[in-house]
């Protein structure tokens, strides 16, 4: 293990904001780079302090970030035959002391390092077990006698905490540590799990028996009691102190919040226990789930034991068996579990017993693997005398990416305010009235269907949504094919004639206005923040959030897919998490840029993004002083190729766009209000144009549903 951080030639570039290959000519172009002192010929590695000192002497970087020494730290805790993920416990554990008993560090910050060594570790496990209890706290395994670097570690997290907030810190390294752990770890993004903690209600109990890192207990309200378990018991861990360190810091009560380390199949914590609720993403594809030694486990029912292939309705079963009669259970699934030939006799006997009441088909990007469009199942357990036996089929992909979009990266194209609108409409009408007695739900083509489970029952019992709600009818009629051709005809009328688009040629590149050529003059966005006259607010993770339909006067919250899109925002602000008040929000004549990809910048406006608006991750918010810089001007320069080229970093898959480094070409006010209007008048049509296409592929796909439907004919022939 090294006595100091070391870094690759891949996280320099990131440090620095440059590519890789630039790092590549440092090492060509200066003889006093630092020397590798680890790694391999072909990915070296440098001390970071050694790294830092240099990169600051060539005026590349003022001061490394916080968060990046806080992880370089982190990772030099790292033992190569211990669990990676150890260091993030012992994190954790300073940010819950800081975060609820931040008088006791203060009294131990000002102590010698001696003594802070070993006060230190007193203190985090009196604050586990105060926070924890007994058994929390054993599970968070304290460390005895600190070294220097933990030290160093506790004072770097509460700057951090200070600035960002305990659990927005412990957040950040959490998503670093995930980051660099993909095939260990997959978390539930926080969208899919406020979707199940939606579909269970107000539960006053829920068991997650695959916790992770507790993303679904954490989209509970605080007044239910959590229960989980994990295999892994660092990472039950860290789902305990992440619970934790976002619940109220004034409570002093011990957190209503049990989760144990453990096989919950093999070694089940909570053997004859039942709870309210039980909420679930298994894991997926396991061929050694403990078939063979769990044949006359008595949570099969009549003996009926999941194949060694269906490890999913392993899971399934478990759930169901840990509900109490009339709760319910919930998991997210992938695709094949519906239809596979091998679960068929366990998905007819949760068929037949009344068990399953709904498979919901969500869209690609909900949750990991994000290439696979996962099905949500709903149970009940079967109350004694309970003879209901409908199930809600529910297609909701209407809320998934399309083809292109899912190309470019699906998890970030799910459109959630309407996804979640339409399972939880759908799922709380179908289950009232199957509690109430009411009168099913009519079923709506294209959405969803009620089906009787004796329909269900045949040779395949496929469970896939696709295969049992009909397609939507088409868009037929003269009526509404003229609407929609009104429509487009409309927009497209309203767009302004491209050749009054077509600036004057200037005869020699680069020697227009707006070029670096037009004067040889420019100004990088970092000099004139240091000048005054722009305020730069990067969002990194964002503003705390939750949808627009818990809250709709909230204050909502723009994402960066909004901002690509140029949809409203579908989310509002949760205000009760940490540092949500101190957030900055938008103001008319900000400009907003995705600090990923490039090629997008909106001007806050009555055509542009709302005011009002907190960010989301991944923006940055520019705020120019509009007497001496051009709101329009600078939101076009910014939408440029030429910005986005110069101003990248391709340190890894991702283009990031480093804001401070984008150049402007210096120019008075005068003219850049009339580079300005011009820049504005490009992109009012631009969006004109989009929407302009996509009403025109509305249009085209409703026309083709028809003729294939038998619904018109087609247009005579000219």
């Amino acid at each position: 293990m090294p006595d100091r951080p070391e870094v690759t030639a891949v996280e320099i570039a990131r440090l620095a904001g440059v590519g890789r290959a630039a790092v590549s000519n440092w090492r060509r172009r200066h003889p006093d780079f630092p020397r590798p002192v680890g790694g391999t010929d072909s990915s070296p590695a440098f001390a970071l302090t050694d790294v830092e000192s240099w990169l600051r002497a060539q005026g590349k970087i003022a001061e490394l970030p916080l968060l990046e020494r806080v992880w370089r730290l982190v990772e030099t805790l790292r033992d190569p035959a211990g669990h990676p993920a150890a260091p993030l416990v012992r994190a954790g554990s300073v940010l819950l002391l800081h975060h609820r008993a931040p008088e006791r560090w203060s009294a131990l910050a000002d102590q010698p390092d001696t003594r802070l060594a070993t006060g230190l570790p007193r203190a985090l496990a009196d604050t586990a077990r105060t926070v924890l209890g007994p058994e929390g706290a054993a599970d968070l395994r304290q460390p005895g006698l600190l070294g220097s670097t933990e030290l160093d570690l506790a004072r770097l997290l509460v700057e951090l905490a200070a600035k960002a907030g305990p659990a927005a810190a412990f957040e950040q390294l959490l998503t670093r540590y995930a980051e660099a752990n993909t095939r260990q770890l997959s978390p539930t993004p926080p969208e899919a799990a406020e979707l199940l903690a939606a579909v269970a209600g107000v539960p006053a109990t829920v068991l997650d028996p695959a916790t992770g890192l507790g993303a679904l207990l954490l989209a509970l309200p605080a007044t239910t009691d959590r229960y989980g378990q994990d295999a892994d018991p660092v990472t039950a861990g860290l789902a305990l102190l992440r619970i934790a360190l976002h619940a109220p810091a004034a409570d002093p009560a011990p957190l209503p919040v049990d989760v144990r380390p453990g096989d919950a199949l093999r070694a089940d914590a909570y053997t004859g226990h039942t709870f309210d609720a039980v909420l679930c993403q298994p894991p997926y594809n396991e061929r050694d789930w403990g078939h063979e030694e769990l044949q006359f486990d008595r949570r099969w029912p009549g003996g009926l034991v999941p194949p060694r292939g269906e490890s999913e309705l392993a899971w399934v079963l478990h759930c169901l068996a840990h509900t109490r009669p009339g709760g319910l259970a919930a998991l997210l699934l992938p695709p094949t579990v519906a239809a596979r030939r091998a679960g068929r006799r366990v998905r007819a006997e949760l068929l037949r017993s009344g068990a399953l009441r709904a498979v919901v088909a969500l869209p690609a990007g909900v949750a990991p693997p994000y290439g696979v469009p996962l099905h949500l199942w709903v149970l009940r357990a079967p109350r004694p005398g309970d003879d209901f036996r409908q199930v809600l089929m529910l297609d909701a992909a209407s809320a998934s990416p399309t083809s292109a979009e899912a190309a470019e990266g699906g998890r970030d194209k799910v459109r959630w305010p309407e996804l979640r609108r339409t399972v939880l409409d759908a799922w709380r009408a179908f289950d009232l009235a199957a509690r109430e007695g009411l009168p099913l739900p009519q079923d709506r083509p294209g959405r969803h269907r009620t089906v009787a489970a004796i329909d269900l029952l045949d040779d395949e019992t496929d469970l896939s949504p696709a295969r049992h709600v009909p397609p939507a009818a088409p868009l037929g009629g003269a009526a509404g094919f003229s609407h929609l051709s009104g429509r487009l005809t409309e927009l497209l009328d309203g767009l302004a004639d491209p050749g009054a688009l077509l600036p004057e040629p200037t005869g020699e590149a680069g020697t227009g206005p707006g070029g670096p050529g037009g004067g040889g003059a420019v100004v990088t966005l970092g000099e004139l923040v240091r000048s005054g006259l722009l305020e730069v607010h990067s969002s990194g993770t964002g503003a705390p959030s939750r949808p627009a339909d818990a809250d709709p006067s909230g204050t909502p919250v723009l994402t960066d897919q909004d901002l690509v899109t140029g949809s409203a925002p579908g989310a509002v602000l949760d205000r009760s998490a940490a540092g949500a008040e101190a957030l900055p929000l938008t103001r008319p004549g900000d400009v907003l840029v995705p600090a990923l990809g490039g090629g997008t910048a909106r001007v806050v406006g009555p055509d542009g993004p709302p005011a009002g608006a907190a960010l989301g991750r991944q923006l940055h918010l520019l705020r120019p002083d509009p007497a001496a810089l051009d709101p329009d001007f600078l939101a076009g320069h910014l939408r440029s190729t030429a910005a986005a080229r110069r101003a990248a970093s391709h340190a890894s898959t991702t283009t990031r766009l480093d804001i401070r480094r984008v150049e402007l070409p210096r120019l008075p006010i005068t003219e850049q209000r009339r580079l300005g209007a011009a820049f504005a008048r490009l992109a009012a049509f631009d969006a004109t144009l989009q929407r302009a296409a996509a009403l025109g592929r509305t249009l085209t796909q409703a026309v083709t549903d028809a003729l294939a439907a038998g619904t018109a004919e087609p247009p005579q022939a000219p």
